[in-house]
């Protein structure tokens, strides 16, 4: 499959901006140029130099923009890598990433950060950026990233990787009262995650069962290091995004009178609880914990009501080896980035969700949110990053669909209802019913920020 830049996607379901239209839309040298909304009267010509695709019966949505993933370069690459994993979101509509910086070395620095920019020019099939790490010394680093290059600033307060747990107050304040980055947090409380452990290994030792990882990274492990984020950022103005939300009391901590507090779900606490622990065991493991049915329910309504405004996959691979390990040693993360698009179109097949708030979830709110330079939206003018999809079209995941470098998914064997069958990243089709391009067409996200 060649580069070509000119595209005419011909009578297609434009799903953008809270409508579902009949349209085409033109493509060129990188860029969406013109949309022409269609009726059944419509005539069409194509421009010299110009691919027609008929997508009759088809929609077509913004390239997926996933802020939340863990492509393990440089450091963990026996898990993942930027070329293994970015390929693998294509596969599931996913045009734009932000990589979480808890690989090997840990990205604390400038120098680090800078250096992962590099290894993506040679490596990304995605657009992307990176966070970088907040600790507790190095507000120096944090002060020099360029804020129209970086996405935004991760803060942990559980436990993490190397030296990126956040436990001094005043560096908090710091951070909560200087940054001009977005904070995206990972909330729970380490003491009761601690008590917790302690407490389950009385009774089982070293063989905890897989069912009690949500009891002891519990609700209230994630309500109260949520609430003490919360209040801080609306106390100082924070500009705070909450990762992924997994239980039902933290909503109410959510409230539109901070519009500086934004709230991020992913799509296993979406389609999975407890209950599904005796089934999938470590394969489902993950921080948070996935939580119960009422949680789910809960989290799925206030994604709907807009109390949550964006969904992130946590995409976070780990060898299947390394899964079948016992609790403690079992390592937490589930291998999901490109199946997110499918996971949301199964729960609008369900009634569940509407197809204009997946793409308000996975498209618009994450560009709004991180201010993303003309990307996120099918308007005129902004670069074609687009995810052509057949909704009834069923493909059953197996290993020959599944492009992860660790080569397994708790979807496996599992038919989904949507096919992924087009991705667009800067105008080139680089993903065409399970073939990719011959080359990344790639770019840095830019963020609009004074």
């Amino acid at each position: 499959m060649g580069r070509k830049d000119n595209y005419f996607i011909h009578n297609v379901f434009v799903v953008n901006e809270a409508r579902v239209f009949r349209a085409d839309v033109l493509v060129q040298h990188g860029l969406i140029t013109q949309i022409i909304e269609r009726n059944d009267s419509t005539s069409f010509s194509i421009p010299d130099d110009t691919i027609l695709i008929d997508a009759t019966g088809k929609y077509l949505f913004p390239g997926l923009i996933d802020e939340h993933v863990h492509f393990r370069d440089p450091g963990l690459t026996h898990k993942g890598d930027m070329f293994t994993e970015s390929r693998a979101a294509l596969a599931g509509g996913v045009t734009s990433v932000m990589d979480m910086p808890n690989v090997l070395p840990p990205t604390t620095s400038v120098e680090l950060l800078n250096q992962r920019f590099d290894l993506a020019k040679t490596k990304m099939w995605t657009n992307y950026s990176f966070y970088l790490a907040a600790t507790d010394d190095n507000w120096k680093d944090i002060q020099q990233v360029d804020k129209k290059k970086v996405c935004g600033l991760k803060l942990f307060l559980g436990s993490s990787t190397g030296n990126m747990l956040v436990s001094k107050e005043d560096t908090l304040d710091k951070l909560f009262s200087q940054t001009v980055l977005l904070l995206a947090i990972h909330a729970e409380d380490e003491n009761i995650i601690t008590l917790n452990t302690e407490k389950y290994k009385a009774i089982y030792g070293d063989n905890i069962p897989i069912e009690k990882h949500c009891e002891i990274r519990s609700e209230e492990a994630c309500f109260v290091a949520s609430e003490k984020a919360i209040e801080k950022a609306r106390k100082l103005g924070t500009r705070l995004h909450l990762l992924h939300v997994s239980t039902a009391k933290e909503l109410s901590l959510l409230s539109e009178q901070y519009p500086n507090i934004t709230a991020e779900v992913c799509p296993s606490y979406l389609l999975f609880s407890a209950d599904d622990y005796p089934r999938y065991a470590t394969a489902i493991k993950c921080n948070p914990a996935i939580k119960t049915k009422e949680d789910r329910k809960a989290l799925l309504k206030a994604l709907m009501s807009n109390k949550i405004a964006t969904v992130g996959s946590d995409h976070a691979p780990h060898t299947w080896q390394e899964k079948q390990n016992s609790y403690f040693k079992a390592p937490s993360g589930i291998p999901i980035v490109g199946h997110t698009l499918p996971i949301l179109l199964e729960l609008y097949h369900r009634q569940e969700i509407s197809l204009e708030m997946i793409a308000e979830k996975m498209c618009h709110a994450p560009a709004r949110i991180y201010d993303i330079e003309k990307r996120g939206f099918i308007r005129e003018g902004y670069y074609a990053d687009l995810t052509l999809v057949d909704i009834n079209r069923k493909q059953k995941i197996s290993k020959d669909n599944i492009y992860y470098k660790c080569k397994w998914s708790p979807f496996e064997g599992m038919t989904m209802s949507s096919y992924v069958e087009k991705t667009f990243v800067n105008g080139v089709l680089v993903f065409d019913n399970n073939i990719f391009a011959d080359s990344s067409s790639a770019m840095e996200l830019v963020f609009n920020r004074n």
